[in-house]
């Protein structure tokens, strides 16, 4: 089992290694509709104008270099436009942070057209996926350029991100792909969620508040990353950037939570808690630094960010090798749960600290590689909740061998006189006791001996097993003395097990005999039973004077 997980996990690493590659360095014209657009940056300077800009095209930063230029105010210029307008209408580029933003097109007859919006309505122009998406202006005339003024924006990530042209038909088709990446990605969340809450309230594992917290975590910031929130709540689109962070902090913090809880001490030594707590403080410090003061200083707290998830991602191996070093299955699952997740994170964190390029797909890798973690937690959680359950039932029946062994006779295994009083005493509804004792006892220890004796105990408590009705209280009183209670009603019961004991083949062929006292009464209480037991053993005493092997009956008073 565990050489089959660790090959599982090794092709399940690179296979998510070759995939992510491949996602990061793919051409975005591959992966998208519509016409990518090469632009050219340069800071907004005092006195320019849209016409002045589209008739000098001078001082231009070409190199795709976007984000050493820092924050301000922009100019991003296209190249000159081949398409026709009519045909390809709309421009998408990805959404970031900015104040605001105005697209200018140029007609092939000069005449400049625009359209404007600002972080408070950005929301009208947001599409699925986080897109800006502006229909190009139109001057009655063919779009030959584009230049877009950006304001306020922090260019940490770019200033345009990846802008392209598409037809509205284009459009409507990565619409739809992307919104059933996003319905997929929150109906696995969703089952996830209510699958373990409901799982939390029969069972009470202390780790399933903190899976759920990351699950829920996980949905909203899909629904804030996807743009969906922004688009149905009309949010400031800035604010909606700074609920992805926050959000996706907050998932994370679950995740150490829960991985803390689930391993517990035995796979998570002392030193790696008290590292994972400190990680925990510090990546919710950054995030808390990062609300308050962004978007002042945005390369600063752009690095702690970047430092802050490193710090979690640095984290994860101590903390899985200790999984994986337990040797449990659950543990070693749990390990292969995180594998997807850390080999994205340390594209994104290249990503964000620019070392590659943005790709969209990159950018949502923490959907998809949280949507394996949490599927292959889920399995980890199904697991250990097999092995507690199995470690729970063999303790039952280790409780439930070890009270029968307390409330039974070691000899026949009827019950002992104890549990059979727990047992009877309580009842009000009217009862039928049988008392039996075993004529001449000390004759058949004296002929057979006493494992001979201990033999025909045996078979004597058989035989009354044979005679009792189903759910009757069988006992054995002490020494040759048994009872049996059963309801008012039965007052055959009596002959029937005299008629038995008769016929019951004894060992060595030896003739037994037993008398027997009936009386019925109620057992409420205590006292009622020591009344109704009276009654019987006087009953069972002229049982005996009468001649033994006999039934005799009293009722009691």
């Amino acid at each position: 089992m565990v050489p089959h997980l660790f090959r599982s996990w090794l092709v399940l690493l690179a296979a998510m290694v070759a995939g992510a590659v491949a996602v990061a360095w793919a051409s975005p014209a591959a992966a998208w509709s519509g016409t990518p657009v090469a632009t050219c940056l340069k800071r907004v300077a005092p006195g320019d104008t849209p016409a002045a800009i589209f008739a000098s095209l001078g001082g231009f930063d070409c190199s795709g270099r976007e984000r050493r230029w820092g924050a301000g105010d922009f100019w991003v210029l296209s190249g000159p436009l081949s398409t026709d307008g009519g045909q390809r209408s709309l421009v998408r580029s990805a959404s970031v942070y900015q104040e605001g933003a105005t697209l200018y097109s140029r007609g092939d007859d000069g005449r400049i057209a625009h359209i404007a919006f600002d972080r408070h309505d950005a929301w009208r122009r947001l599409r699925i996926g986080a897109f800006f998406e502006l229909p190009v202006p139109v001057a009655d005339s063919r779009t030959v350029q584009l230049l877009w003024r950006v304001k306020g924006t922090t260019n940490t990530r770019g200033v345009v991100l990846n802008p392209r042209l598409l037809t509205v038909d284009e459009g409507q088709r990565d619409d739809l792909m992307l919104t059933a990446f996003y319905a997929g990605f929150a109906g696995l969340c969703l089952s996830l969620l209510l699958s373990n809450f409901a799982l939390w309230r029969a069972l009470r594992q202390g780790y399933h508040p903190y899976y759920c917290a990351m699950i829920l975590c996980l949905l909203v910031y899909a629904a804030s990353s996807s743009g969906w929130l922004g688009m149905v709540t009309g949010m400031d689109n800035n604010l909606r950037l700074k609920l992805n962070v926050t959000l996706l902090g907050g998932a994370i913090i679950g995740a150490i939570a829960f991985a803390r809880v689930f391993l517990g001490r035995q796979m998570m030594p002392e030193a790696v808690r008290r590292l994972t707590r400190a990680v925990a403080v510090f990546l919710l410090g950054a995030m808390a630094t990062y609300l308050i003061v962004w978007p002042h200083w945005p390369l600063a707290i752009d690095r702690l960010l970047l430092v802050a998830f490193s710090a979690t991602l640095a984290l994860v191996v101590p903390v899985l090798w200790g999984a994986w070093r337990a040797r449990v299955p659950y543990a070693r699952i749990f390990a292969i749960a995180w594998s997807a997740p850390i080999t994205l994170a340390m594209l994104r964190i290249a990503q964000a600290a620019g070392w590659i390029g943005w790709s969209f797909w990159l950018d949502n890798s923490t959907l998809v590689s949280m949507a394996l973690e949490a599927s292959f937690s889920a399995l980890a959680i199904a697991w250990r909740i097999k092995v507690v359950s199995e470690e729970r039932d063999a303790a039952r029946e280790k409780e439930t061998l070890a009270r029968m062994l307390a409330d039974s006779d070691a000899l026949t295994g009827l019950l002992n006189r104890r549990s059979f009083l727990r047992e009877a005493i309580g009842d009000p509804a009217p009862r039928l006791l049988v008392l039996i004792d075993i004529d001449h006892f000390r004759r058949v220890n004296e002929t057979l001996g006493h494992d001979g004796g201990d033999e025909v105990l045996r078979v004597f408590a058989a035989a009354l097993r044979e005679a009792a009705p189903p759910g009757a209280l069988i006992a054995r009183m002490g020494g040759e003395e048994f009872a049996i209670l059963v309801p008012a009603h039965l007052t055959g019961l009596p002959e029937q097990v005299l008629d038995t004991i008769r016929g019951a083949q004894m060992p060595f062929d030896l003739k037994v005999t037993a008398s027997i006292g009936s009386a019925l009464g109620v057992i409420g209480t205590e006292a009622d039973w020591v009344v109704l037991y009276r009654e019987a053993d006087r009953a069972l005493y002229d049982a005996k004077r009468a001649g033994r092997d006999r039934v005799r009956w009293v009722k009691a008073a």
